[in-house]
């Protein structure tokens, strides 16, 4: 199969970490309602399947404005040999911890990034906040360690940041390194909407079976769906793979605030493309197959990273990269995603790649047909 699907829209709009491309137009205004839809709770996934690709897939063939329910173990059907499988090689921290002041009361941590300054010092949110005084140290669940206030940073306006600074000790106040602590004491971070505690199952479960870059606080969930079987019979059906890094942030559930969706100032976050990607990535394009995203993680890094010529250049960074309808994809051919919060720029970005009345009209047809939605959920293949 030939294909020459590249080329969907007219624009980009990127407000990225490096130069802006050139060539931007100008478009038409679009509004945050523009994104919403009516989601039953019942719809939202709790639990992640016992096995990882039964889980549902709506296909839809944007040319043909076709659509087939199928299911993510059939992907070897429904994709080419020659066709290249993109996947996020990043590995979630168990970064969430629970700890109690000197008085008693229970606070909750989540570790989200590495700080600048001091040595081993974290960016974390915190739970409650309000009473918290720099350089108080509360204990860990376990007693083997403890967590010291420094600071909460000021912003640019001068206001206070949501994030404290924070640092893990012993008991004699040295530092820890936390990702031993996490390793001993941590919680998997789990979406706001899983409204569950963690258990030792989602240590493993909201996990990619490739996962080997530690550094994201969040599952890129597209691909919970795949198995080693899953993955040996792509490899088999001669389906390459290759892998970026993007370390997931915790913007990824921060909702949009404004109005004006072209206002929007996207969370940035880590990335790798490396060298080899790059080359898989012109290789395929040369034999005229598919450049297959597994999840917006992955697009956001390749079209990062691309020329206006659609050319790509290995380099490691942060993206504040942010696609919404108008833009035009110069690298990923086809998308693999979960379903998606109503006015998130996840959807934002699924919208721009094939339209947002279509987009919604096929979530509806989920909805209607039972699909499961968001991080444990099923997901749609955009060919």
């Amino acid at each position: 199969m030939q294909w020459n699907g590249r080329g969907r829209g007219a624009s980009v709009y990127t407000n990225c970490a490096f130069p802006p491309r050139a060539g931007t137009a100008a478009r038409r205004t679009v509004k945050l309602a523009d994104f919403d839809y009516e989601l039953p709770p019942g719809r939202i996934a709790q639990e992640p399947l016992v096995q990882r690709d039964r889980a549902r897939l709506l296909v839809h063939r944007v040319a043909a404005d076709e659509t087939q329910h199928r299911a993510v173990r059939e992907l070897v059907d429904l994709l080419d040999p020659g066709d290249l499988l993109v996947v996020n090689d990043t590995r979630v921290l168990a970064s969430r911890l629970f700890a109690r002041r000197a008085s008693g009361g229970r606070i909750e941590l989540f570790l989200v990034e590495p700080a600048a300054a001091p040595e081993r010092a974290w960016q974390a949110l915190v739970h409650p906040a309000r009473r918290l005084r720099p350089d108080e140290r509360l204990e860990l669940e376990g007693g083997f360690a403890w967590v010291r206030m420094h600071e909460r940073p000021r912003r640019d306006d001068g206001s206070l940041a949501m994030e404290w600074i924070v640092t893990l000790e012993d008991a004699a106040g040295a530092t820890l390194d936390p990702r031993a602590v996490f390793e001993r004491a941590g919680h998997v971070p789990l979406p706001p909407y899983v409204e569950r505690p963690d258990r030792p199952e989602d240590a493993q479960r909201y996990q990619t079976v490739y996962a080997v870059q530690p550094g994201a606080v969040a599952a890129p969930t597209a691909g919970l769906h795949f198995t080693p079987e899953l993955l040996a019979a792509l490899e088999t059906r001669g389906v390459r793979r290759a892998a970026v890094t993007l370390h997931v942030g915790p913007g990824t559930f921060q909702p949009v605030k404004v109005e004006r969706v072209e206002e929007h100032r996207m969370h940035a976050e880590r990335f790798v493309l490396p060298q080899a990607t790059v080359d898989a990535v012109r290789a395929t394009r040369a034999a005229g197959k598919r450049v297959v995203a597994v999840g917006t993680t992955v697009v956001r890094v390749l079209e990062s990273c691309a020329g206006s010529d659609g050319e790509l250049s290995a380099r490691a960074g942060t993206t504040d990269l942010f696609l919404w309808p108008g833009a035009r994809f110069r690298v990923v051919d086809a998308l693999l995603t979960n379903f998606h919060l109503p006015r998130s720029t996840l959807l934002m970005l699924v919208c721009a790649f094939a339209g947002r009345e279509r987009v919604l009209r096929l979530y509806r047809e989920a909805i209607e047909l039972g699909y499961r939605f968001y991080s444990y959920g099923d997901a749609m293949l955009l060919l």
